[in-house]
């Protein structure tokens, strides 16, 4: 399906409003069944939750889902509501003898979309349970979940997803594209990571002229999103997928990582496949070298989904969409 739910065990959902003074709302990887965790934070503006417990020192090591939202730091209260769906199925970190005795790892980060809406109407812990009720293995792409009120540069933002198989390994991302910079190089209308696509994978034909945008903007903003694996990998090799992630974060918009970012990319290994193993002098080698391969592609993967995020938003907030520009990219052939 080219998304992160091709990497089994994990699925997504979302919750939005949209209209009468709403643009916002919250998106949830889940997984049901554990997944090791990791985590990767740029820019001077973050809104996060529970990045320590994910440093490879400290005691766990798998979550059950990451929360994903609007709202800024109010929007941290989604995640609440993740917490209550996954303890009404026992699903957690274990702290006691009976089953339901559980504390959920749960992992989040919000984005600014706050102009999006009339004040006050931001996601809450309803939104979060919400989407975990959502939850499949279809993406919805574009002006949904987290992506409802996300802006990138001059242009709405929103949800975007893709995947790729690295041998027997699947590596997949999702991102909620809301960056101070731009994703666009003006004077085409070409998408800065246009040529990362595969197999056509856009469905646009890209323009090659000047495009003017009236709208609104704001330099305060924040990518968000999630690589996840099936690999085998610690938290220290996880993190390796988030740090490359961000790379591809670099490609598709200009400028990143800003002091009015906060960009936050999480990690997700289920661990269903193992990585090459040998054994002699070169076996951490020949292991380094089949993670630098998910690395790779984890940079690929985060670029291409920032830009099916711009190609699908549609506009709202009074913020105009990429298809509201250059319409004729999506004309017939």
């Amino acid at each position: 399906m080219n998304a992160i739910t091709d990497v089994p065990g994990v699925l997504v959902g979302h919750h939005q409003r949209l209209g009468e003074g709403w643009a916002t709302g919250t998106t949830v990887v889940l997984v049901p069944d554990g997944a090791v965790g990791a985590v990767d934070q740029r820019g001077g503006a973050p809104g996060t939750r529970e990045t320590d417990l994910l440093k490879p020192e400290n005691l766990v090591q798998r979550v059950n889902a990451v929360c994903l939202s609007g709202g800024s730091a109010y929007g941290l209260a989604a995640a609440d509501g993740v917490m209550r769906w996954l303890s009404e199925r026992n699903l957690g970190f274990p702290v006691g003898e009976q089953p339901h005795e559980v504390v959920p790892i749960v992992p989040g980060a919000v984005l600014f979309d706050l102009p999006r809406s009339e004040w006050g109407n931001r996601p809450d812990a309803g939104f979060g349970y919400a989407a975990c009720e959502a939850a499949t293995t279809t993406v919805a792409q574009g002006t949904v979940g987290a992506g409802s009120g996300a802006v990138v540069g001059s242009l709405k933002g929103g949800i975007g997803t893709a995947s790729e198989r690295v041998g027997e390994v699947t590596v997949g991302a999702i991102a909620a594209v809301n960056a101070a910079g731009e994703a666009v190089d003006f004077k085409t209308g070409r998408a800065f990571a246009a040529d990362h696509e595969v197999d056509g994978e856009f469905g646009v034909r890209w323009p090659d002229r000047l495009g003017a945008v009236h709208g609104q903007r704001t330099d305060l903003n924040t990518t968000v999103g999630v690589v996840a694996c099936d690999a085998a990998l610690s938290k220290g090799e996880a993190r390796r997928l988030t740090v490359s992630a961000q790379d591809g974060l670099a490609r598709a918009v200009r400028p990143a990582h800003s002091m009015f970012d906060g960009d936050t990319v999480y990690a997700l290994a289920t661990g269903t496949r193992e990585l090459p193993q040998q054994s002699g002098s070169f076996a951490s080698a020949a292991r380094a070298g089949a993670l630098d391969a998910l690395c790779a592609a984890a940079a690929r993967v985060f670029a291409r989904a920032m830009v099916h995020g711009l190609l699908a938003a549609t506009a709202a907030g009074g913020v105009a969409a990429y298809r509201d520009v250059w319409p004729e990219a999506f004309g017939p052939s």
